[in-house]
């Protein structure tokens, strides 16, 4: 079996997905699998019901009946999730699982919140100068004064009418100046 980490689809006892990922994740710290098997997800959303005229907000399962695993296919962690109570077994044919495709992890993780974006890598420092190549104030340029990495954004202090103001931009918006 291959070793690569991808998103499998296990199969489940219908109504039993939250506990077979309860069961799972048990499985994974107690036999120390942390390295074969990450995450563990059951894919929910909002469901507005209106009921005696008051709004209530419901969790349904978007695929009731099955679990989401990112794994690295092999033996052992093949083995420890067929063998987890709940488990029918992997979606795939015979007995080799597939794998989803980026593009539907993708689309999954996103409209659970839990989008996969790969950061641009910043190479700037506060003060460095820096011209901005898109946006409303494309082609104007500034200092650097804040970086937010984790957002992707930074803070442009550029020269507006005679004055120093602070802009707000994506990291893609802006390259160094030369």
């Amino acid at each position: 079996m291959e070793s690569e980490k991808k998103w499998y689809v296990i199969h489940t006892y219908s109504g039993y997905e939250n506990k077979v990922k309860a069961n799972l994740e048990k499985k994974v710290h107690s036999m120390a699998m942390e390295n074969e098997i990450f995450r563990i997800l059951v894919p929910m959303e909002d469901e507005v019901e209106i009921k005696d005229g008051k709004k209530k907000v419901a969790k349904r399962k978007i695929f009731p009946g099955y679990v989401l695993v990112e794994m690295n296919v092999n033996d052992r962690s093949w083995y420890v999730v067929r063998n987890t109570p709940g488990v029918t077994g992997f979606v795939g044919s015979g007995t080799k699982p597939i794998p989803l495709t980026v593009a539907e992890v993708k689309q999954i993780l996103k409209s659970q919140g839990v989008e996969e974006v790969a950061k641009p890598k910043v190479d700037m420092k506060v003060g460095e100068q820096v011209r901005i190549t898109s946006g409303a104030f494309e082609n104007w340029s500034g200092a650097v004064t804040e970086i937010h990495a984790d957002r992707g954004k930074l803070k442009v202090l550029v020269n507006l009418f005679g004055r120093e103001t602070p802009v707000e931009l994506d990291f893609s918006q802006v390259e160094k100046a030369l």
